[in-house]
Protein backbone atom coordinates (compact mmCIF):
# COMPACT_ATOMS: atom_id res chain seq x y z
CA UNK A 1 0.00 0.00 0.00
CA UNK A 2 1.19 3.41 -0.71
CA UNK A 3 0.37 7.10 0.20
CA UNK A 4 -0.09 9.97 -2.63
CA UNK A 5 -2.12 12.66 -2.55
CA UNK A 6 -5.33 12.66 -4.97
CA UNK A 7 -4.57 13.54 -8.31
CA UNK A 8 -6.83 14.30 -11.61
CA UNK A 9 -8.90 17.41 -12.29
CA UNK A 10 -12.78 17.76 -12.62
CA UNK A 11 -13.76 16.31 -14.94
CA UNK A 12 -17.01 15.52 -16.92
CA UNK A 13 -18.76 12.18 -16.81
CA UNK A 14 -20.09 11.87 -20.33
CA UNK A 15 -20.43 8.48 -20.30
CA UNK A 16 -23.01 8.81 -17.34
CA UNK A 17 -24.85 11.69 -19.48
CA UNK A 18 -27.41 9.08 -20.01
CA UNK A 19 -28.37 9.52 -16.44
CA UNK A 20 -28.10 12.95 -15.46
CA UNK A 21 -27.57 15.83 -18.15
CA UNK A 22 -25.51 18.78 -17.96
CA UNK A 23 -29.03 20.92 -17.29
CA UNK A 24 -29.34 18.63 -14.45
CA UNK A 25 -26.81 19.91 -12.77
CA UNK A 26 -27.20 23.63 -13.99
CA UNK A 27 -30.72 23.15 -12.53
CA UNK A 28 -28.94 22.23 -8.62
CA UNK A 29 -26.28 24.86 -8.90
CA UNK A 30 -28.94 27.76 -9.89
CA UNK A 31 -31.14 26.05 -6.65
CA UNK A 32 -27.77 26.70 -4.77
CA UNK A 33 -27.70 30.14 -5.20
CA UNK A 34 -31.40 30.75 -4.84
CA UNK A 35 -31.20 28.70 -1.44
CA UNK A 36 -28.01 30.75 0.10
CA UNK A 37 -30.06 34.31 -0.95
CA UNK A 38 -32.80 32.53 1.61
CA UNK A 39 -33.07 35.63 4.68
CA UNK A 40 -35.52 34.71 7.23
CA UNK A 41 -35.20 38.42 9.29
CA UNK A 42 -38.45 37.61 11.38
CA UNK A 43 -38.52 35.04 14.32
CA UNK A 44 -41.47 33.27 13.55
CA UNK A 45 -42.40 30.21 14.62
CA UNK A 46 -40.60 27.68 13.11
CA UNK A 47 -37.95 30.15 11.76
CA UNK A 48 -35.19 28.04 13.68
CA UNK A 49 -36.36 25.03 11.81
CA UNK A 50 -36.62 26.54 8.56
CA UNK A 51 -32.96 27.89 8.70
CA UNK A 52 -31.95 24.46 10.61
CA UNK A 53 -32.95 22.78 6.98
CA UNK A 54 -31.48 25.44 4.89
CA UNK A 55 -28.09 24.54 6.19
CA UNK A 56 -28.83 20.91 5.64
CA UNK A 57 -29.74 21.71 2.23
CA UNK A 58 -26.73 23.71 1.69
CA UNK A 59 -24.40 21.26 2.90
CA UNK A 60 -25.97 18.20 0.81
CA UNK A 61 -25.72 20.44 -2.72
CA UNK A 62 -22.35 21.53 -1.75
CA UNK A 63 -20.85 18.27 0.17
CA UNK A 64 -22.59 15.60 -2.43
CA UNK A 65 -24.99 16.41 -5.22
CA UNK A 66 -22.82 19.30 -6.85
CA UNK A 67 -19.35 17.36 -6.48
CA UNK A 68 -21.25 14.24 -7.68
CA UNK A 69 -23.50 15.57 -10.38
CA UNK A 70 -19.93 17.22 -11.60
CA UNK A 71 -17.93 13.87 -11.04
CA UNK A 72 -20.34 11.28 -12.38
CA UNK A 73 -17.12 9.07 -13.27
CA UNK A 74 -15.58 9.01 -10.01
CA UNK A 75 -15.30 5.98 -7.01
CA UNK A 76 -18.74 5.26 -5.13
CA UNK A 77 -17.36 7.13 -1.94
CA UNK A 78 -18.21 4.49 1.27
CA UNK A 79 -18.28 6.66 4.15
CA UNK A 80 -17.36 4.61 7.85
CA UNK A 81 -18.91 6.72 10.28
CA UNK A 82 -19.57 5.93 13.97
CA UNK A 83 -19.30 6.90 17.60
CA UNK A 84 -16.05 6.99 19.64
CA UNK A 85 -14.93 4.04 20.86
CA UNK A 86 -17.27 1.82 17.83
CA UNK A 87 -14.22 0.11 16.20
CA UNK A 88 -15.23 1.80 12.78
CA UNK A 89 -11.07 2.11 12.42
CA UNK A 90 -10.26 -1.04 13.44
CA UNK A 91 -13.04 -2.20 11.29
CA UNK A 92 -11.88 -0.13 8.14
CA UNK A 93 -8.13 -1.27 8.57
CA UNK A 94 -9.42 -5.00 9.00
CA UNK A 95 -11.27 -4.37 5.59
CA UNK A 96 -8.67 -3.18 3.83
CA UNK A 97 -5.72 -5.95 5.72
CA UNK A 98 -3.13 -3.30 6.91
CA UNK A 99 -3.17 -0.13 9.26
CA UNK A 100 -4.25 2.61 7.10
CA UNK A 101 -6.36 4.74 9.66
CA UNK A 102 -4.89 5.03 13.19
CA UNK A 103 -6.62 3.05 16.15
CA UNK A 104 -6.22 2.82 19.42
CA UNK A 105 -7.69 3.65 22.86
CA UNK A 106 -6.99 7.04 23.28
CA UNK A 107 -10.36 9.02 22.13
CA UNK A 108 -10.78 10.82 20.22
CA UNK A 109 -8.80 8.38 17.75
CA UNK A 110 -9.36 9.21 14.11
CA UNK A 111 -8.55 12.73 13.79
CA UNK A 112 -7.71 12.85 10.23
CA UNK A 113 -9.84 11.42 8.19
CA UNK A 114 -8.28 8.63 5.33
CA UNK A 115 -9.60 8.15 1.74
CA UNK A 116 -8.78 4.87 0.36
CA UNK A 117 -9.44 3.81 -3.67
CA UNK A 118 -8.03 1.50 -5.99
CA UNK A 119 -4.90 2.20 -7.87
CA UNK A 120 -6.41 2.00 -11.74
CA UNK A 121 -9.09 4.17 -9.90
CA UNK A 122 -6.44 7.23 -9.65
CA UNK A 123 -7.78 9.22 -12.83
CA UNK A 124 -10.94 9.56 -11.75
CA UNK A 125 -10.31 10.55 -7.76
CA UNK A 126 -11.85 13.89 -7.75
CA UNK A 127 -8.98 16.53 -6.78
CA UNK A 128 -11.64 19.19 -5.02
CA UNK A 129 -14.14 17.42 -3.96
CA UNK A 130 -14.94 17.17 -0.42
CA UNK A 131 -14.10 13.39 0.40
CA UNK A 132 -10.24 14.06 -0.77
CA UNK A 133 -9.73 18.00 0.45
CA UNK A 134 -10.92 17.04 3.51
CA UNK A 135 -8.81 13.79 3.64
CA UNK A 136 -5.79 11.71 3.70
CA UNK A 137 -5.53 10.10 0.84
CA UNK A 138 -4.38 6.35 0.23
CA UNK A 139 -4.21 4.21 -2.42
CA UNK A 140 -4.47 0.29 -1.72
CA UNK A 141 -5.29 -2.59 -4.37
CA UNK A 142 -7.37 -3.98 -1.22
CA UNK A 143 -10.32 -1.39 -2.11
CA UNK A 144 -12.62 -2.85 -4.98
CA UNK A 145 -12.43 -1.22 -8.12
CA UNK A 146 -14.82 1.73 -8.21
CA UNK A 147 -15.60 2.33 -4.82
CA UNK A 148 -13.69 4.53 -2.05
CA UNK A 149 -13.72 4.13 1.36
CA UNK A 150 -13.51 7.02 3.58
CA UNK A 151 -12.61 6.52 7.38
CA UNK A 152 -14.43 9.51 9.16
CA UNK A 153 -13.81 10.86 12.79
CA UNK A 154 -16.29 10.22 15.61
CA UNK A 155 -19.43 11.73 15.20
CA UNK A 156 -19.94 11.87 18.93
CA UNK A 157 -15.85 13.22 19.07
CA UNK A 158 -15.37 15.57 22.04
CA UNK A 159 -13.84 17.78 19.23
CA UNK A 160 -16.08 20.03 17.28
CA UNK A 161 -13.79 20.06 14.67
CA UNK A 162 -13.85 16.27 13.90
CA UNK A 163 -17.54 16.33 14.51
CA UNK A 164 -17.75 18.92 11.69
CA UNK A 165 -15.80 17.19 9.70
CA UNK A 166 -17.67 13.85 10.14
CA UNK A 167 -20.66 15.39 9.07
CA UNK A 168 -19.30 16.99 6.09
CA UNK A 169 -18.07 13.92 4.93
CA UNK A 170 -21.15 11.75 5.47
CA UNK A 171 -22.97 14.60 3.42
CA UNK A 172 -20.43 13.93 0.55
CA UNK A 173 -21.15 10.11 0.91
CA UNK A 174 -22.71 8.08 -1.63
CA UNK A 175 -23.16 4.75 1.02
CA UNK A 176 -23.17 5.12 4.83
CA UNK A 177 -21.44 2.42 6.27
CA UNK A 178 -22.73 3.77 10.14
CA UNK A 179 -20.92 0.99 12.63
CA UNK A 180 -22.41 1.16 16.24
CA UNK A 181 -21.74 -1.34 19.39
CA UNK A 182 -24.10 -4.15 20.99
CA UNK A 183 -23.78 -1.41 24.39
CA UNK A 184 -24.92 1.40 22.16
CA UNK A 185 -27.35 0.32 19.17
CA UNK A 186 -29.55 1.94 21.15
CA UNK A 187 -29.02 5.45 21.60
CA UNK A 188 -29.74 8.38 20.16
CA UNK A 189 -26.83 9.47 17.81
CA UNK A 190 -27.14 5.96 15.95
CA UNK A 191 -30.96 7.13 14.80
CA UNK A 192 -30.55 10.57 14.52
CA UNK A 193 -27.81 9.52 12.05
CA UNK A 194 -29.85 6.80 10.27
CA UNK A 195 -32.55 9.63 10.13
CA UNK A 196 -30.81 12.35 8.17
CA UNK A 197 -29.78 9.56 5.81
CA UNK A 198 -33.35 9.22 5.54
CA UNK A 199 -34.22 12.41 4.99
CA UNK A 200 -31.47 12.84 2.47
CA UNK A 201 -32.59 9.83 0.37
CA UNK A 202 -28.90 8.46 0.92
CA UNK A 203 -28.17 4.68 0.93
CA UNK A 204 -27.39 3.27 4.26
CA UNK A 205 -25.78 -0.40 5.62
CA UNK A 206 -24.73 -1.25 9.53
CA UNK A 207 -22.47 -2.71 11.28
CA UNK A 208 -23.59 -3.92 15.23
CA UNK A 209 -19.95 -4.70 16.51
CA UNK A 210 -18.69 -5.90 19.62
CA UNK A 211 -21.95 -8.45 20.34
CA UNK A 212 -21.41 -11.10 22.78
CA UNK A 213 -22.28 -14.35 21.14
CA UNK A 214 -24.47 -15.78 23.95
CA UNK A 215 -27.08 -12.60 23.26
CA UNK A 216 -26.61 -12.05 19.35
CA UNK A 217 -29.85 -13.55 18.56
CA UNK A 218 -31.49 -11.73 20.57
CA UNK A 219 -29.70 -8.06 19.97
CA UNK A 220 -30.36 -8.48 16.03
CA UNK A 221 -33.40 -9.35 16.72
CA UNK A 222 -34.20 -6.17 18.50
CA UNK A 223 -32.23 -4.66 15.95
CA UNK A 224 -33.80 -5.19 13.23
CA UNK A 225 -37.33 -4.48 15.01
CA UNK A 226 -35.59 -0.98 15.37
CA UNK A 227 -34.94 -0.67 11.89
CA UNK A 228 -38.35 -1.54 10.93
CA UNK A 229 -39.70 0.76 13.23
CA UNK A 230 -37.60 3.64 11.33
CA UNK A 231 -38.69 2.35 7.75
CA UNK A 232 -35.30 0.71 7.04
CA UNK A 233 -36.34 -3.03 7.33
CA UNK A 234 -34.07 -3.63 4.05
CA UNK A 235 -30.88 -1.96 5.33
CA UNK A 236 -28.20 -4.42 5.00
CA UNK A 237 -26.50 -5.17 8.74
CA UNK A 238 -23.16 -6.86 9.64
CA UNK A 239 -22.87 -8.09 12.78
CA UNK A 240 -19.82 -9.17 14.55
CA UNK A 241 -19.40 -11.13 17.38
CA UNK A 242 -17.15 -9.35 20.94
CA UNK A 243 -13.44 -10.88 20.90
CA UNK A 244 -12.76 -9.11 24.06
CA UNK A 245 -9.67 -8.00 24.48
CA UNK A 246 -7.65 -7.25 21.11
CA UNK A 247 -5.56 -5.45 19.32
CA UNK A 248 -4.30 -5.18 15.45
CA UNK A 249 -6.39 -5.97 12.85
CA UNK A 250 -9.71 -8.74 13.23
CA UNK A 251 -9.44 -11.73 11.47
CA UNK A 252 -10.15 -12.18 7.49
CA UNK A 253 -13.30 -14.57 8.97
CA UNK A 254 -14.55 -11.41 10.66
CA UNK A 255 -14.80 -8.94 8.31
CA UNK A 256 -15.18 -11.38 5.33
CA UNK A 257 -19.17 -11.19 4.69
CA UNK A 258 -18.44 -6.95 4.70
CA UNK A 259 -15.18 -7.01 2.30
CA UNK A 260 -17.83 -9.22 -0.09
CA UNK A 261 -20.68 -6.72 0.43
CA UNK A 262 -18.07 -4.21 -1.01
CA UNK A 263 -16.80 -6.59 -3.52
CA UNK A 264 -20.52 -6.52 -4.64
CA UNK A 265 -20.56 -2.76 -4.95
CA UNK A 266 -17.25 -2.73 -6.94
CA UNK A 267 -17.11 -2.35 -10.83
CA UNK A 268 -17.89 0.23 -13.25
CA UNK A 269 -21.64 -0.57 -13.33
CA UNK A 270 -22.43 -1.52 -9.97
CA UNK A 271 -20.61 0.99 -8.26
CA UNK A 272 -22.49 3.21 -10.60
CA UNK A 273 -25.63 1.75 -9.80
CA UNK A 274 -24.57 3.27 -5.95
CA UNK A 275 -23.96 6.17 -6.67
CA UNK A 276 -27.10 7.16 -9.15
CA UNK A 277 -29.38 5.30 -6.43
CA UNK A 278 -27.96 7.91 -3.42
CA UNK A 279 -27.98 10.45 -6.68
CA UNK A 280 -31.67 9.65 -7.29
CA UNK A 281 -33.24 9.51 -3.59
CA UNK A 282 -30.94 12.68 -2.34
CA UNK A 283 -33.09 14.38 -5.51
CA UNK A 284 -36.09 12.79 -4.64
CA UNK A 285 -35.73 14.31 -1.35
CA UNK A 286 -35.03 17.76 -2.60
CA UNK A 287 -38.35 19.28 -3.57
CA UNK A 288 -39.98 18.45 -0.22
CA UNK A 289 -37.16 20.43 1.56
CA UNK A 290 -37.46 23.12 -0.81
CA UNK A 291 -40.95 23.53 -0.90
CA UNK A 292 -40.75 23.88 3.17
CA UNK A 293 -37.94 26.84 2.84
CA UNK A 294 -40.25 28.23 0.28
CA UNK A 295 -43.31 28.06 2.55
CA UNK A 296 -40.87 29.64 5.04
CA UNK A 297 -40.17 32.68 3.06
CA UNK A 298 -43.66 33.09 1.86
CA UNK A 299 -44.79 33.12 5.64
CA UNK A 300 -42.30 35.90 6.29
CA UNK A 301 -44.22 37.77 3.24
CA UNK A 302 -46.84 37.24 4.73
CA UNK A 303 -45.86 38.79 7.74
CA UNK A 304 -44.01 41.83 6.11
CA UNK A 305 -47.03 42.80 4.32
CA UNK A 306 -49.12 42.21 7.85
CA UNK A 307 -46.58 44.37 9.96
CA UNK A 308 -46.81 47.09 7.42
CA UNK A 309 -50.13 47.44 7.66
CA UNK A 310 -50.37 47.39 11.61
CA UNK A 311 -48.15 49.97 11.18
CA UNK A 312 -49.87 51.97 8.53
CA UNK A 313 -53.12 51.34 10.24
CA UNK A 314 -51.95 52.90 13.97
CA UNK A 315 -50.09 55.95 12.45
CA UNK A 316 -53.00 58.14 10.63
CA UNK A 317 -54.74 59.16 14.43
CA UNK A 318 -51.37 60.27 15.83
CA UNK A 319 -50.25 62.04 12.56
CA UNK A 320 -53.73 63.64 12.16
CA UNK A 321 -53.61 64.78 16.29
CA UNK A 322 -50.14 66.68 15.75
CA UNK A 323 -51.03 68.23 12.94
CA UNK A 324 -54.05 69.78 14.21
CA UNK A 325 -52.31 70.51 18.11
CA UNK A 326 -50.20 72.64 15.34
CA UNK A 327 -52.58 74.36 13.33
CA UNK A 328 -54.56 75.33 17.06
CA UNK A 329 -52.34 76.88 17.84
CA UNK A 330 -51.02 74.50 20.69
CA UNK A 331 -47.48 75.11 20.54
CA UNK A 332 -47.73 78.74 21.90
CA UNK A 333 -49.90 77.95 24.68
CA UNK A 334 -48.01 77.88 28.72
CA UNK A 335 -44.61 80.15 28.71
CA UNK A 336 -44.55 80.99 25.25
CA UNK A 337 -48.00 82.96 25.57
CA UNK A 338 -46.83 84.26 28.83
CA UNK A 339 -43.65 85.82 27.40
CA UNK A 340 -44.97 87.33 24.65
CA UNK A 341 -47.63 88.74 27.15
CA UNK A 342 -45.16 90.76 28.63
CA UNK A 343 -43.38 91.67 26.29
CA UNK A 344 -46.84 93.45 25.23
CA UNK A 345 -47.14 94.88 27.80
CA UNK A 346 -43.41 96.77 27.73
CA UNK A 347 -44.75 98.19 24.70
CA UNK A 348 -41.87 96.05 22.53
CA UNK A 349 -44.08 95.95 19.47
CA UNK A 350 -44.68 99.49 19.21
CA UNK A 351 -42.80 100.74 16.54
CA UNK A 352 -44.07 103.58 14.70
CA UNK A 353 -44.42 103.33 11.20
CA UNK A 354 -44.77 105.86 8.81
CA UNK A 355 -46.20 105.35 5.08
CA UNK A 356 -45.86 101.40 5.91
CA UNK A 357 -42.22 102.30 6.69
CA UNK A 358 -40.84 101.20 10.52
CA UNK A 359 -38.97 104.29 12.10
CA UNK A 360 -36.36 102.90 14.35
CA UNK A 361 -32.48 103.33 14.93
CA UNK A 362 -30.42 100.03 14.87
CA UNK A 363 -29.78 100.84 18.81
CA UNK A 364 -33.70 100.42 19.21
CA UNK A 365 -33.62 97.25 17.38
CA UNK A 366 -31.08 95.52 18.75
CA UNK A 367 -32.39 96.42 22.45
CA UNK A 368 -36.11 94.87 21.00
CA UNK A 369 -34.40 91.66 19.41
CA UNK A 370 -32.77 91.07 23.07
CA UNK A 371 -36.41 91.31 24.19
CA UNK A 372 -37.91 89.01 22.07
CA UNK A 373 -35.15 86.34 22.36
CA UNK A 374 -36.06 84.60 25.49
CA UNK A 375 -39.98 84.32 24.23
CA UNK A 376 -38.05 83.11 20.90
CA UNK A 377 -36.17 80.65 23.11
CA UNK A 378 -39.03 79.28 25.02
CA UNK A 379 -41.01 78.74 21.56
CA UNK A 380 -38.37 76.26 20.36
CA UNK A 381 -38.32 74.64 22.87
CA UNK A 382 -42.22 74.17 22.95
CA UNK A 383 -41.64 72.82 19.37
CA UNK A 384 -39.19 70.23 20.52
CA UNK A 385 -41.68 69.39 23.11
CA UNK A 386 -43.94 68.91 20.81
CA UNK A 387 -42.05 67.10 18.64
CA UNK A 388 -41.24 64.37 21.23
CA UNK A 389 -44.50 64.34 22.78
CA UNK A 390 -45.69 63.24 18.86
CA UNK A 391 -42.96 60.42 19.07
CA UNK A 392 -43.92 59.02 22.18
CA UNK A 393 -47.87 58.79 21.01
CA UNK A 394 -46.53 57.01 17.99
CA UNK A 395 -44.21 55.02 19.88
CA UNK A 396 -47.28 53.47 22.24
CA UNK A 397 -49.60 53.58 18.92
CA UNK A 398 -46.88 51.39 17.00
CA UNK A 399 -46.67 49.05 20.64
CA UNK A 400 -50.10 48.30 20.95
CA UNK A 401 -50.77 47.79 17.08
CA UNK A 402 -47.19 45.21 17.28
CA UNK A 403 -48.02 43.85 20.52
CA UNK A 404 -51.18 43.79 21.18
CA UNK A 405 -54.77 42.27 20.86
CA UNK A 406 -54.28 41.21 16.87
CA UNK A 407 -51.29 41.92 16.29
CA UNK A 408 -49.46 40.38 13.45
CA UNK A 409 -47.50 37.65 13.37
CA UNK A 410 -43.49 38.77 13.71
CA UNK A 411 -45.17 41.98 15.25
CA UNK A 412 -43.41 41.42 18.99
CA UNK A 413 -40.15 40.54 17.29
CA UNK A 414 -39.74 44.51 15.52
CA UNK A 415 -41.60 46.00 18.12
CA UNK A 416 -38.49 46.95 20.30
CA UNK A 417 -37.45 49.02 17.10
CA UNK A 418 -40.06 51.69 17.19
CA UNK A 419 -38.14 52.59 20.59
CA UNK A 420 -34.84 51.71 19.44
CA UNK A 421 -33.85 55.37 18.81
CA UNK A 422 -35.74 57.01 21.28
CA UNK A 423 -32.32 58.38 23.30
CA UNK A 424 -31.79 60.45 20.02
CA UNK A 425 -35.35 61.96 20.13
CA UNK A 426 -34.44 65.13 22.18
CA UNK A 427 -31.28 65.43 19.71
CA UNK A 428 -33.73 65.55 16.61
CA UNK A 429 -36.26 67.36 18.31
CA UNK A 430 -33.57 70.35 18.55
CA UNK A 431 -33.02 70.17 15.18
CA UNK A 432 -35.97 70.12 14.40
CA UNK A 433 -36.99 72.93 15.97
CA UNK A 434 -33.50 74.94 14.58
CA UNK A 435 -34.39 74.13 11.24
CA UNK A 436 -37.58 75.56 11.19
CA UNK A 437 -36.25 79.03 12.67
CA UNK A 438 -33.33 79.04 9.50
CA UNK A 439 -36.63 78.52 7.23
CA UNK A 440 -37.90 81.69 9.05
CA UNK A 441 -34.76 83.87 9.13
CA UNK A 442 -34.00 82.83 5.43
CA UNK A 443 -37.55 84.12 4.20
CA UNK A 444 -36.80 87.36 6.22
CA UNK A 445 -33.02 87.55 4.62
CA UNK A 446 -35.34 86.88 1.25
CA UNK A 447 -37.66 90.09 1.73
CA UNK A 448 -36.43 92.97 -0.43
CA UNK A 449 -37.05 97.01 -0.78
CA UNK A 450 -36.93 99.89 1.89
CA UNK A 451 -39.98 98.92 3.92
CA UNK A 452 -38.00 94.94 4.36
CA UNK A 453 -34.41 96.84 5.03
CA UNK A 454 -36.24 99.01 8.20
CA UNK A 455 -38.30 96.26 9.42
CA UNK A 456 -35.11 94.42 10.17
CA UNK A 457 -33.63 97.32 11.51
CA UNK A 458 -36.40 97.77 14.00
CA UNK A 459 -36.26 94.64 15.25
CA UNK A 460 -33.08 92.71 14.16
CA UNK A 461 -33.00 89.99 11.92
CA UNK A 462 -33.52 87.99 14.16
CA UNK A 463 -36.24 89.39 16.19
CA UNK A 464 -38.76 90.06 13.26
CA UNK A 465 -38.20 85.88 12.62
CA UNK A 466 -39.43 85.10 15.81
CA UNK A 467 -42.40 87.49 15.34
CA UNK A 468 -42.84 85.52 12.77
CA UNK A 469 -42.52 82.45 14.12
CA UNK A 470 -44.61 83.14 17.05
CA UNK A 471 -47.24 84.21 14.50
CA UNK A 472 -46.94 81.36 12.84
CA UNK A 473 -47.20 79.30 16.41
CA UNK A 474 -50.39 80.87 17.03
CA UNK A 475 -50.31 84.29 18.35
CA UNK A 476 -52.07 86.52 16.12
CA UNK A 477 -50.56 89.97 18.53
CA UNK A 478 -47.32 89.20 17.25
CA UNK A 479 -48.44 88.28 13.35
CA UNK A 480 -49.92 91.75 13.75
CA UNK A 481 -47.00 93.06 14.63
CA UNK A 482 -44.87 91.31 12.05
CA UNK A 483 -47.59 93.04 9.65
CA UNK A 484 -47.49 96.42 10.85
CA UNK A 485 -43.74 96.27 9.29
CA UNK A 486 -43.84 94.36 6.24
CA UNK A 487 -47.56 94.25 5.50
CA UNK A 488 -48.75 91.65 3.79
CA UNK A 489 -45.45 89.38 3.05
CA UNK A 490 -45.97 88.77 6.82
CA UNK A 491 -48.85 87.06 6.64
CA UNK A 492 -48.02 84.57 3.38
CA UNK A 493 -44.97 84.01 5.33
CA UNK A 494 -46.80 83.67 8.55
CA UNK A 495 -49.40 81.04 6.61
CA UNK A 496 -46.03 79.29 5.26
CA UNK A 497 -44.42 78.50 8.59
CA UNK A 498 -47.38 77.41 10.63
CA UNK A 499 -47.71 74.98 7.41
CA UNK A 500 -44.44 74.02 7.77
CA UNK A 501 -44.49 73.60 11.27
CA UNK A 502 -47.79 71.03 11.11
CA UNK A 503 -45.90 69.00 8.26
CA UNK A 504 -42.44 68.65 10.57
CA UNK A 505 -44.55 67.47 13.55
CA UNK A 506 -47.11 65.25 11.16
CA UNK A 507 -43.83 63.39 10.05
CA UNK A 508 -43.04 62.15 13.50
CA UNK A 509 -44.70 59.39 13.33
CA UNK A 510 -43.80 58.33 10.14
CA UNK A 511 -39.98 58.42 11.37
CA UNK A 512 -40.48 56.72 14.70
CA UNK A 513 -42.05 53.62 12.09
CA UNK A 514 -38.77 53.97 10.17
CA UNK A 515 -37.14 51.16 11.71
CA UNK A 516 -39.93 48.67 11.86
CA UNK A 517 -40.18 49.64 8.06
CA UNK A 518 -37.13 48.64 7.48
CA UNK A 519 -36.80 45.42 8.71
CA UNK A 520 -39.67 44.76 6.80
CA UNK A 521 -38.49 45.64 3.77
CA UNK A 522 -36.32 44.58 0.71
CA UNK A 523 -35.81 41.34 -1.12
CA UNK A 524 -36.73 38.59 1.68
CA UNK A 525 -40.06 41.09 1.80
CA UNK A 526 -40.91 40.73 -2.16
CA UNK A 527 -44.25 39.52 -3.09
CA UNK A 528 -41.88 36.89 -4.97
CA UNK A 529 -39.23 36.32 -2.36
CA UNK A 530 -40.25 32.75 -3.07
CA UNK A 531 -40.33 32.58 -6.71
CA UNK A 532 -37.03 31.37 -7.46
CA UNK A 533 -37.11 28.77 -5.03
CA UNK A 534 -40.64 27.29 -6.34
CA UNK A 535 -38.94 27.97 -9.95
CA UNK A 536 -36.13 25.53 -8.88
CA UNK A 537 -37.69 22.62 -7.34
CA UNK A 538 -40.29 22.49 -10.38
CA UNK A 539 -37.48 22.52 -12.66
CA UNK A 540 -35.82 19.60 -10.27
CA UNK A 541 -38.90 17.05 -10.37
CA UNK A 542 -38.98 17.85 -14.20
CA UNK A 543 -35.47 17.29 -14.48
CA UNK A 544 -34.92 14.24 -12.52
CA UNK A 545 -38.45 12.63 -13.71
CA UNK A 546 -36.46 12.77 -17.54
CA UNK A 547 -32.68 11.22 -15.32
CA UNK A 548 -35.55 8.39 -14.12
CA UNK A 549 -36.94 8.27 -17.65
CA UNK A 550 -33.41 7.95 -19.66
CA UNK A 551 -32.83 5.37 -17.40
CA UNK A 552 -35.29 3.12 -18.12
CA UNK A 553 -37.94 4.08 -14.74
CA UNK A 554 -35.16 3.37 -12.43
CA UNK A 555 -31.48 2.71 -11.39
CA UNK A 556 -30.39 -0.75 -13.10
CA UNK A 557 -29.58 -2.80 -9.85
CA UNK A 558 -26.62 -5.61 -9.85
CA UNK A 559 -27.53 -8.68 -8.26
CA UNK A 560 -26.49 -9.63 -5.18
CA UNK A 561 -26.42 -8.43 -1.28
CA UNK A 562 -26.46 -4.45 -1.13
CA UNK A 563 -25.34 -3.21 -4.29
CA UNK A 564 -27.34 -0.16 -3.30
CA UNK A 565 -27.59 1.05 0.25
CA UNK A 566 -31.25 -0.64 0.97
CA UNK A 567 -31.47 -3.79 -0.75
CA UNK A 568 -34.26 -6.24 -0.45
CA UNK A 569 -35.35 -7.89 2.19
CA UNK A 570 -33.71 -10.95 1.35
CA UNK A 571 -30.35 -9.00 0.72
CA UNK A 572 -30.70 -7.89 4.47
CA UNK A 573 -31.10 -11.23 5.73
CA UNK A 574 -28.36 -12.50 3.67
CA UNK A 575 -25.79 -10.43 5.07
CA UNK A 576 -26.98 -10.61 8.69
CA UNK A 577 -27.19 -14.29 8.42
CA UNK A 578 -23.66 -14.84 7.24
CA UNK A 579 -20.82 -17.44 8.94
CA UNK A 580 -20.59 -17.31 12.51
CA UNK A 581 -18.14 -14.73 13.62
CA UNK A 582 -19.42 -11.92 11.03
CA UNK A 583 -22.73 -11.49 10.39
Amino acid sequence: MTQRPPSGADRGAPEAAEAFTPTLYDVVRDLRRDVAAVRLPLDLPGRDDALGSRERLLGQLDQHLLPRLKELSAPAVVVVAGSTGAGKSTLYNSVLGAEVSPAGVLRPTTREPVYAHHPADAEVVPAQAPATTQSRVAVSEAVPRGIALLDAPDLDSLEESNRDTARLLLEGADLWLFVTTAARYGDALPWQTLELATERGASVAMVLNRVPRDTLPTIRTDLMARLREHGMESTPLFVVPDLGPHEGLLDDAVVAPVRRWLTLLAGRERSRSVVVRTLQGSLDALPAWVARLAEAVEAQVAAGAEIRSAVRAGLPEVRSAARSGVLAGGVAHGSVASGWAQLAHARVDAVKVKDGVARSTKRAGRKREAAIEPVLADLLASVGHTWESTADAADTALQAALTGDGAPAGGPDVAPLVSESAADRPAQARAVASAWEDEARSAVRALTGTRAEAARQAYGERGLAALLLLGAAGLDDAARAASRVVADDAGTIVETLRTSLADRVAAVPDAVAEGVLARVDGRAFADDAASGLRLRRAELVRQTRHARAMRGGGARTPSGPAAVGRGTGREAGEATHGKEGAA
